[in-house]
């Protein structure tokens, strides 16, 4: 019999690669297994038409934490980071605002909605940035159990209420505010301009089956300020080549310390004995042995698929069917071949320097409603929001020359519609073409200068990517599913009721987004336990 690893990964998702990578790193003997022929999971790039290459479903570096970067040498396996440098908004009446890295000149465009709102947004920005200091505080390490009696977890609630205490009484009241309300009623404390608070207001849905005024997005709005490039919070990017240069970068750091990356390997069930985790059995019927199993797959994937529903406690398995995973949001890829043009400011001789960022389609909060109604009955939206973004734009090396890529997130579209989610396919096209039906109206000529469409609806995600209702925060980011309930309380800490195995992706704390968090804290958690 081969000699057992000591660590199997399954899943080459983006925080299955860390946790590989810090793994080997330690010296341990690693084997990650990815059922696709690509590694990153849904943070990974394809050439899906020729000379295109799509950041197929991640689309953005958001939030991955900067430390990851260092402690793995990322970059010098390759990966390279390039800021956005705007986010823009056209709207249907011909007008525009546009964000922009520079905050003098942030501050005349929204000067021309309210003055009130120009001066009071580099404040909002600062108190946001202190909030998301302290949070940093929190997703930077295991989250904290009030109801253990550990020593350790004891000392480090009272570390975090100190820490809670600096922050005064007008900060502690707005992180309260942000735990609690939604993300229009946290924004009308703070402006006035409904063409301002719009397009920030979508971060609080993203990913999320809630509409903006529904309580709760106020705090996934704030963990979107938790982006960081090179110390500055609220900084997204694009990495160069896709975003599944990341994963690649990761898995070659992975790779330089050994650890071995199979694809194309899927894993059917885990072996498991006498309680404990003891290695896993592929879907060609191969067995494969080690000391620790680690699941970089979502809560319901893991327990009621590798592990089974008949080794679980019936407790914990009504909890984990209680996990909402409840996927709302689709993809459209366009290969077009031209830069598109919106109507409400021409790319001119500027260079089309608003198009190096990020575009919303959210002209009102009454359009975001909307579109959340037609959700919560079974439908997709048909005039949804839309967070778009031209990567060609500054990385022209993922589309040929004069031709561009166009990625669209796409919110609200259900996993489960009125007729099944198994009726997907049926309505894929009609989705793809409610999107570019929608981006059409901002963006003439949009629809003659397409090469190539891709329409990803969560039914896709789930059958292609293993997003399990098509959640791409492999559960939703809501109040009773954070720090120690996520995924279950009393297993939040990567730990399971299986002995031996262990979680890492994005259903465990500190959470969804590529952020490497949850598989950088299952790794050293592993290793301290361990080394005890």
């Amino acid at each position: 019999m081969a000699k057992p690893w000591d660590a199997i990964v399954v899943g080459g998702g983006h925080n299955g690669l860390v946790c590989a990578a810090y793994l080997a790193k330690a010296g341990r003997r690693v084997l990650v297994l990815e059922r696709r022929h690509v590694l990153g999971g849904a943070a990974a790039t394809e050439e899906l038409y020729p000379g295109f290459h799509f950041s197929v479903c991640s689309y953005v570096v958001s939030l991955f934490r900067p430390h990851i970067i260092r402690e793995l040498s990322l970059a010098e396996h390759g990966l390279q980071m390039i800021p956005l440098e705007c986010s823009f908004l056209p709207l249907p009446d011909g007008d525009s605002l546009c964000r922009w890295a520079d905050p003098h000149d942030t501050r005349r465009e929204i000067a021309r909605f309210s003055a009130r709102d120009a001066e009071t947004y580099p404040e909002f920005g600062v108190v946001m940035g202190k909030i998301a200091h302290f949070a940093k505080g929190l997703i930077d390490g295991p989250a904290p159990d009030p109801a253990s009696l550990d020593p350790r977890q004891i000392a480090r609630l009272l570390r975090l209420g100190r820490k809670f205490e600096t922050l005064g009484p007008d900060l502690q009241h707005v992180h309260l505010q942000l735990l609690t309300m939604s993300a229009v009623d946290f924004l009308d404390l703070w402006f006035e301009s409904p063409v301002l608070k719009s397009p920030m207001s979508v971060s609080g849905i993203i990913g999320t089956f809630l509409g903006v005024r529904s309580p709760g997005t106020a705090y996934v709005l704030l963990h979107h300020y938790m982006g960081e490039i090179d110390g500055a919070f609220r900084s997204w990017g694009f990495a160069r080549g896709g975003t599944g240069q990341l994963s690649l970068a990761i898995a070659s750091s992975a790779k330089s310390h050994g650890a071995e990356i199979r694809t194309e390997a899927a894993v059917e069930r885990l072996i498991i004995e006498g309680g404990r985790a003891t290695g896993v059995v592929l879907e060609d019927g191969e067995e494969i042995r080690a000391k620790v199993v680690v699941s970089g797959l979502d809560p319901h994937r893991t327990f009621r698929g590798l592990v089974g529903e008949e080794n679980l406690a019936p407790e914990f398995l009504s909890q984990i069917k209680r996990y909402k995973l409840r996927g709302s949001s689709a993809k459209v890829n366009l290969a077009v071949d031209r830069l598109p043009e919106f109507s409400s400011r021409p790319n001119g001789a500027n260079g089309a320097l608003h198009l190096r960022g990020d575009i919303a389609i959210a002209p009102s909060i009454d359009y975001l409603e909307r579109a959340y109604d037609q959700a919560k009955y079974g439908d997709f939206s048909e005039r949804p929001y839309l967070n778009v973004v031209i990567p060609s734009v500054v990385d022209p090396s993922v589309a040929p020359p004069g031709k561009h890529i166009v990625s669209c997130f796409v919110q609200y579209a259900p996993y489960h519609i009125k007729e099944g989610a198994s009726h997907w396919p049926e309505r894929r096209e009609a989705l793809g073409d409610a999107v570019v039906d929608t981006l059409e109206e901002y963006c003439p000529g949009l629809k003659e200068s397409i090469l190539f469409r891709q329409v990803l609806s969560p039914w896709d995600l789930e059958q292609e990517f293993g997003l399990t209702e098509g959640n791409i925060f492999h559960g939703e980011l809501s109040p009773e599913q954070l720090l120690f309930q996520r995924p279950v309380a009393g297993w939040a800490h990567y730990r399971t009721p299986i002995r031996n195995l262990w979680m890492c992706a994005s259903g465990t704390h500190p959470g969804g987004g590529i952020m490497g968090g949850p598989g950088e804290l299952c790794a050293k958690t592993i290793l301290a336990a361990r080394a005890a």
